[in-house]
């Protein structure tokens, strides 16, 4: 079985976090370094996809501005999106090559990584045809979002993720129309239990059946050793900084 690095990056703006999976991506196309699980979470931001409308962003600078929320476009996959404290954020960087070449199975397989991780404090979290992301059936609802994916895969390595709401502040969303569904609302893991919840606890779920659906062998990693190894891997193969 192949190894696994699981990095907590801890807070981090969204940019650095980018930039830093541009790197840890280009060395892993190179094959100077093993698969890449970077966890985080993001001070307040809305994410626009390539595949985005910049129409579903509801704020204007100024509401932005004054909420303290930033606002990028990236390169991922999938509409608009926010992030916040209290999201559990990861950014899989895999080598599917070595997996299973099939961008849907790999989609479907983060999926069933959350709907797992949901299941072990009790929640039934579920697909929906032709839509992305895991949710929960709620009273007097359609059903509302958990967690979304968005992702990008190039030359079979993968970045970008997905999104966990844990103990997000949901009003947030209401900046956005959600991965473009107006009709649909997004809820978090507190909310569904009414009480609070230990992301750390979330984070050992979420990376133990992200080893297991994926078929890795999970090893903690941190920051400082990962830094190193891309040093290491960048110099031994002249990758771009």
């Amino acid at each position: 079985m192949t190894a696994c690095h699981i990095v907590d990056l801890g807070l981090i703006g969204y940019a650095e976090a980018w930039s830093l999976q541009k790197r840890v991506v280009a060395a892993r196309k190179a094959k100077a370094i093993h698969d890449v699980l970077l966890l985080c979470e993001h001070p307040h931001v809305i994410t626009l996809g390539r595949n985005g409308k910049r129409e579903h962003l509801l704020a204007s600078v100024n509401v932005l501005r004054q909420k303290g929320v930033q606002f990028q476009e990236t390169d991922r996959g999938g509409d608009i999106t926010y992030h916040g404290p209290g999201q559990i954020v990861a950014y899989p960087i895999l080598d599917l090559g070595a997996i299973r070449r099939d961008v849907v199975w790999y989609v479907r397989m983060l999926e069933e990584t959350m709907i797992r991780a949901s299941a072990a404090f009790g929640i039934l979290a579920r697909r929906e045809a032709g839509k992305t992301g895991i949710w929960v059936q709620t009273p007097g609802a359609d059903g509302e979002k958990l967690a979304a994916i968005g992702v990008r895969i190039s030359r079979w390595v993968t970045s970008h993720g997905f999104a966990y709401n844990v103990s997000t502040d949901l009003r947030h969303f209401d900046l956005i129309v959600p991965c473009g569904m107006a009709e649909r609302k997004a809820t978090s893991l507190e909310k569904l239990l009414e009480r609070d919840v230990d992301s750390s606890e979330v984070v050992s779920h979420l990376t133990k059946h992200f080893g297991e659906v994926f078929g890795l062998v999970m090893r903690h990693t941190s920051r400082n050793e990962l830094f190193e190894k891309l040093e290491t891997a960048e110099h031994a193969v002249a990758i771009p900084a």
